[in-house]
């Protein structure tokens, strides 16, 4: 292919999308006869630009709320990732670690995390603990699937051969079924970033005085709807940015791999 067809389709197409949508955006506006007084694009732009310099609510701009946001995923992301690939890649390779947690596991993966959010207010309170826990349950799940099918799907033929040149069990797990599963964690961890980032958007409108999702509660409050899509745009910008940030990480790490290219 030409190498400015490709630049069209990953660059100019994408582009010309987004100015589309836009163009209707503002044209719904003005034909429109609604009494809530739904903001155009240029309202929205001009409110997101602003709250990048001046403060949303008594101590934050955009930037700030959104470094809040990010702290309460990455801790519950981080926790989740350690602790859904242990019990993933365990309840993969050792049958007996499966059979007890599995039934345990299939029991309460089906719950979506926001039905978690009474019972975590009242064992953490309203404070950080609950938003952690609700990011916590959202990311564990897919971390835990995805370490658990790359463990359990590793070349029969290549567990063979290295049994017959001597591997201990420890080897097998750690030089062989740990490196297998890696693609397929970061196949969960991509999933798992995006349950963690809507969750904390969730638990930050339900309890919160800071953060992206306090941000549109904050514009409801007080009927600004500019402000709350100005806020739904740092949440798509930011989630957007996450997402293309771990496919890049998912590259370099697993260049050797098709999967990761």
């Amino acid at each position: 292919m030409h190498p400015m067809s490709k630049k069209l389709k990953s660059f100019v197409y994408p582009i010309l999308a987004f100015a589309v949508f836009l163009l209707v955006w503002q044209v719904c506006v003005m034909l429109g006869n609604s009494e809530i007084g739904f903001p155009t694009p240029i309202d929205v732009f001009k409110e997101f630009f602003y709250m990048l310099t001046h403060k949303v609510g008594n101590y934050y701009t955009v930037i700030g709320h959104v470094l809040w946001s990010l702290s309460r995923v990455l801790i519950g992301f981080g926790i989740a990732g350690v602790l859904g690939i242990i019990l993933g890649l365990t309840m993969g390779w050792f049958k007996y670690v499966r059979a007890v947690m599995m039934p345990v596991f299939n029991l309460l993966r089906p719950i979506a995390p926001l039905a978690w959010i009474p019972l975590a207010i009242l064992w953490f309170g309203i404070g950080e603990k609950y938003k952690y826990f609700l990011i916590f349950i959202a990311a564990f799940v897919p971390f835990t699937l995805n370490a658990f099918a790359g463990a359990s799907h590793v070349d029969k033929q290549l567990i063979g051969a290295a049994r017959m040149l001597g591997a201990s069990d420890s080897q097998l797990f750690f030089d062989i079924v740990v490196p297998a599963a890696i693609p397929s964690i970061f196949s969960g961890a991509q999933v798992a970033l995006s349950n963690s980032w809507m969750t904390m958007l969730a638990a930050e409108m339900v309890c919160a005085t800071e953060g992206v999702g306090w941000i549109i509660i904050a514009g409801q409050s007080v009927n600004d709807m500019t402000q709350m899509i100005a806020g739904m745009l740092a949440i798509g910008i930011v989630g957007l940015l996450l997402a293309t940030g771990m496919r890049k990480l998912e590259g370099r790490c697993l260049i050797w791999n098709n999967q990761g290219r």
